[in-house]
């Protein structure tokens, strides 16, 4: 045994994780240089050695779940992995200018292979299980939950910053009789959002937020502000106050954690979302200071750990199908790893999924949550 293997067994004993062990979230080894990889590399040679079909495990997102709850992501820190951390602090990775790259890189992968892998609405991010089984009805609960924690009503106008295929631009056209303008960084999810709302009170502009204008009684903005960034935080909330008509309201869905990142994630940065990076809830609030009052904050956690789940179980049952448009095997193992991690990470409570609730002048009378 090398020192390499003998100090990640000594690891994955806190966490109680076997190398080649009988249980469903150990890990398989198919190359020992597995061991001297992640050492080197941390986060991102343990992604990258997995792609490379140099370990495997049945339940990925257990494995996970156990490393987070073990803090075992705090004990391999190489220091070539302070690079990021210094470019994040001098430098402003979500400018204007790099805002589109995001959909480029990851939204723009094929509308085809997320149809295959998404509910019937196209919804891409949390869904909500209180009351629902299975995918479609869970994305339709949650689309109806926003709505109704910001007081939708016939006759509005709402802006959608990051609305992806016009899932929610499209359910606010239909159920609440609402005209939306949704805006995206992705070309090819404006392609197919506007033959998805054809017919509908509904606008979808491939647009940054920095060049918003308008007046709207009611803004949402689901999913998107991972994509940000902590120097343009005030900037955002700047933005969506100077298009909030008075006494309008604003919900802001975002993946988020408790502890601040000091950079993005280095396997996520290269392989998932370029420049991605999560708030903190002091980092919300400051930026909110002297612009809203925040009315409700509700955690959805273990709803987007379901979702993930069960955007895995569409992608496996459709493998065959997506494997025809062009994706190869390494792109299947990438994809598992995503999901699956993003799945192990929720449960583990290293990240939350927060709808914030917003107003600008106050609820008079008082906010009643909506569950």
């Amino acid at each position: 045994m090398t020192r390499y293997e003998s100090t990640i067994r000594s690891l994955l004993d806190l966490a109680e994780i076997e190398i080649n062990g009988s249980r469903p979230w150990d890990i398989q080894i198919n190359d020992e240089r597995f061991y001297q990889r992640v050492l080197a590399n941390a986060h991102i040679g343990f992604g990258e050695s997995y792609m490379d079909g140099w370990w495997d495990c049945d339940q990925l997102d257990n494995l996970i779940h156990k490393l987070l709850r073990a803090g075992l992501e705090e004990k391999i820190k190489p220091l070539k992995l302070l690079g990021p951390v210094i470019a994040a602090k001098l430098f402003n990775r979500q400018k204007m200018s790099r805002a589109y790259q995001v959909g480029e890189h990851h939204y723009d992968m094929g509308n085809d292979m997320f149809k295959l892998m998404l509910d019937e609405r196209m919804v891409y991010t949390c869904a909500y299980w209180k009351d629902a089984t299975e995918l479609n009805t869970a994305q339709e609960a949650k689309l109806d939950l926003v709505c109704r924690k910001i007081g939708l009503a016939p006759g509005m106008k709402v802006l959608d910053i990051g609305c992806g295929w016009g899932s929610f631009a499209k359910f606010a056209a239909e159920k609440y009789q609402t005209e939306v303008v949704g805006i995206t960084v992705s070309r090819e999810q404006i392609e197919l959002g506007r033959q998805m709302c054809e017919g509908l009170p509904v606008q979808l502009k491939y647009q940054d937020y920095r060049d918003l204008n308008g007046d709207f009684d009611r803004i949402v903005s689901l999913g998107m502000f991972e994509h940000v960034g902590v120097k343009n935080y005030r900037t955002f909330m700047k933005v969506v106050d100077q298009c909030l008509r008075p006494n309008g309201m604003f919900l802001l869905q975002t993946i988020g954690c408790t502890k601040k990142a000091n950079a993005v994630d280095p396997w996520a940065d290269k392989y998932i979302f370029p420049n991605g990076i999560l708030p903190t809830p002091a980092q919300l609030t400051r930026a909110s200071e002297e612009l809203f009052h925040i009315e409700d904050w509700h955690n959805l956690n273990v709803s987007y750990a379901k979702t993930l789940m069960a955007w895995m179980k569409r992608f496996d049952e459709n493998w065959g199908a997506i494997k025809e448009l062009g994706y190869d095997d390494r792109f299947y193992r990438m994809w598992r790893f995503f999901l699956m991690t993003a799945a192990g990470s929720f449960r583990a409570r290293r990240v939350h999924l927060w709808q914030v609730v917003y107003s600008n002048n106050g609820v008079e009378g008082g906010y009643e949550s909506i569950r």
